[in-house]
């Protein structure tokens, strides 16, 4: 778009930043190019959707190991004694992983295929902590075979069950105790409350550590985690109190939960905050493990989609349909997650509308109170902040083949994750 200088002569376009509230949301370095596009990673999302097609999750990777990077400089200011785990759950892609792993953070897997991929992209055993409120025995085998540094422990069965599979052996080990927090976040993302499927009581902690020694298991430390997308800072020093008034411990492993900007609205602790709220009252010497794993992937990723239908109903509202929806986003159907929407080639608010899916559900909604600038087929529509539980939580619903993953860096994209086919959809039939 050419546009008017001072005297009246034709000027360049140039890149503009995105507008202030906007820019927190998407990626980091994100801005409109010289055409008036949404630019990520230095590559024009609309250029990205003609190439790879929609939907596609689109993230810079520079803003991935940034935010790496940032959180390990937040704890160092603080102590020398910390570990930084991915909570890879957020995002299981190889690529990331390797990326996390490359800027020396450590990895929380909850699984054994979880575990695969850490192994896979290159994270040292040691540095590995693996999770699950029930773990099988193969998952177990799977980590005593991989020489995982340590097992957080999460039932007296599974304290029974690993000590069978490793007897009189010094597998390292974290207990995971229940500490009875409810943080102010959705209900669905609570994990610190008394009524919770992970960890143990309480009440009986004392009887699960004798358990755990009597297992021949060698426990190194205590574990809680009260939630996700927590905005309350206080409540890492009541779980702190709550797991030094267990026993004393090499390891304190605080769990995550930092929340992130999701909508121009939101206004996150900076990670500086979590990390002082998270290491305040931790006894001197003792190493604190903290896991994000949203803050770290979910502002550095898109998803983009092509608009198909708008379908305005007289009196009652308008209808934006992509070609996606809640097999690539069940967040916003399965808790209530609000996002914002934009068009890449003209970001503005302007025309009150609802942005829905393309799958056989009333439900099938990705933003119920979008404001789009005069959508129309055709349109290339991104989503920001999808880069955590996007692509983890994708399903085939509707045999609609799951997108792929793009990343972006310095103009240059490149797929880390192929789109599936109609064929991969059968690839496991008999």
């Amino acid at each position: 778009m050419a546009l008017l200088d001072d005297q009246g002569s034709v000027a360049q376009a140039r890149p503009a930043e995105l507008p202030g509230g906007v820019a927190g949301v998407y990626p980091l370095g994100s801005r409109l190019n010289a055409a008036g596009r949404l630019e990520v990673g230095g590559c024009d999302t609309l250029e990205l959707a003609r190439e790879f097609g929609t939907p596609v999750y689109v993230y810079a990777e520079d803003d991935l190991r940034s935010r790496a990077r940032a959180t390990r400089e937040a704890f160092a200011e603080r102590t020398e004694h910390f570990e930084v785990l991915y909570a890879s759950k957020a995002f299981p892609c190889t690529a990331a992983l390797r990326i996390f792993a490359e800027e020396g953070l450590s990895c929380d897997v909850a699984s054994g295929g979880e575990l695969h991929l850490a192994l896979g992209a290159g994270f040292d055993p040691e540095r590995i902590y693996m999770h699950g409120n029930n773990k099988t025995e193969a998952e177990l085998r799977l980590a005593l075979d991989s020489r995982v540094g340590h097992l957080v422990v999460d039932s007296f069965d599974e304290i029974e069950r690993l000590g069978r599979l490793a007897p009189g052996g010094a597998q390292r080990v974290l207990l995971r105790v229940t500490p009875g927090i409810t943080p102010d976040t959705h209900r669905a993302i609570q994990t610190g409350q008394e009524d919770s499927k992970f960890g143990i009581p309480l009440t009986e902690a004392g009887e699960a550590i004798e358990r755990c020694a009597q297992a021949g298991l060698d426990l190194r430390g205590l574990h809680a985690h009260i939630g996700s997308q927590v905005s309350e800072l206080d409540v890492y020093g009541a779980l702190t109190d709550v797991l030094r008034n267990i026993g004393e411990y090499p390891l304190l492993n605080v769990g995550g939960g930092f929340g992130i900007a999701y909508t121009r609205h939101d206004k996150p602790h900076a990670v500086a905050d979590y990390a002082e709220a998270m290491v305040s009252r931790v006894p001197e010497g003792v190493k604190v493990l903290c896991e994000p794993g949203r803050s770290l992937v979910g502002n550095a990723g898109v998803s983009l989609y092509t608009v198909g239908t708008v379908k305005a109903i007289p009196g009652v509202r308008t209808y934006v349909a992509v070609d996606g929806g809640m097999s690539d986003n069940i967040r916003p159907m399965l808790y209530g997650a609000v996002y914002e929407a934009d068009l890449v080639e003209r970001m503005g608010d302007s025309d009150p509308c609802r942005v829905v899916g393309m799958h056989c559900e009333t439900g099938d909604v990705l933003v119920p109170e979008a404001a789009l600038e005069g959508p129309r087929p055709g349109d290339v529509l991104v989503i920001p902040a999808t880069g955590a539980y996007g692509h983890a939580m994708a399903s085939n619903y509707n045999a609609v083949p799951r997108p792929p993953v793009v990343f972006c860096r310095d103009g240059e994209a490149r797929v880390v994750v192929r789109r599936e086919t109609y064929d991969d959809l059968t690839a496991r039939d008999v």
